[in-house]
């Protein structure tokens, strides 16, 4: 059993202690000191580290356990629950309902807004003229507070001419595009790549995590509406289906 090192607190933090114990378990497990199934401190190793009282301790573990960052074992202890979040690689949903159904809290983060001119791969995608003015959105979305998905989405201004003026923190790309570019096909392209810097950097990978790449191209009206490229943390997410022919 892992029991927390002693910590020493600084008066002028002020948060509050049930969130230090919660910040010290995530920073254990999000460094891979704990992985899955590791047993975490108890209530009372909290109470003696910490000094803080039982509640808080009790506050912390359930709130975790409520996340899915733990599973508690009634008379024997916490654990680190598997951390991977699965999708089927043939259904169409937003990062969000994905995020929920698993009974995970979800925000989003934006990294840029913006109008582009499409280069030759994009004005391929797209069907387009080189040069063509597309909308861009990029966001990081969270699962648990835990980068899960960055979302580079290309979209043809004419199918969503208000896309850029969407406040993203509270609904996402797909949920707007759903209700205004009603979905007609899809195509989805996954391979596993090596991430760049900034990829690397805004999903918090290690230096040699490769990641899950999803290229999903969407349809409405005969036109394409938008190319999205999607990626995953290869350690934190994994796709799987079931299939009937």
């Amino acid at each position: 059993m892992n029991k927390p090192a002693p910590v020493t607190k600084s008066p002028a933090s002020l948060q509050p202690l049930y969130l230090q114990v919660k910040r010290h378990i995530l920073d254990n497990i999000s460094s891979g000191k704990w992985g899955t199934s590791t047993r975490v401190p108890s209530e009372n190793d909290i109470v003696k580290s910490f000094g803080v009282s039982r509640m808080t301790a009790n506050r912390a573990l359930r709130e975790l356990r409520d996340a899915g960052v733990l599973v508690r074992i009634a008379g024997i202890g916490s654990f680190v629950a598997d951390q991977h979040a699965h999708a089927h690689p043939l259904e169409i949903r937003g990062i969000a309902d994905e995020i929920r159904t698993r009974g995970h809290v979800h925000r989003a983060d934006i990294v840029s807004l913006e109008r582009v001119r499409a280069v030759a791969k994009l004005a391929e995608d797209f069907g387009v003229a080189p040069r063509s003015e597309l909308y861009c959105s990029v966001i990081v979305h969270f699962e648990n507070d835990r980068p899960i998905q960055l979302e580079e989405r290309y979209v043809l201004p004419k199918l969503a001419p208000d896309y850029l003026t969407v406040d993203y923190s509270q609904t996402t790309p797909y949920d707007y595009l759903i209700k205004v570019a009603p979905l007609q096909q899809a195509e989805h392209l996954l391979r596993a790549v090596m991430p760049d810097e900034r990829t690397r950097k805004l999903l918090t990978m290690k230096q040699d995590e490769p990641c899950l790449l999803m290229i999903r191209r969407t349809w409405t009206a005969g036109l394409i509406a938008s190319v999205a490229r999607l990626y995953y943390p290869g350690s934190r997410y994994e796709m799987s289906g079931r299939f009937r022919p």
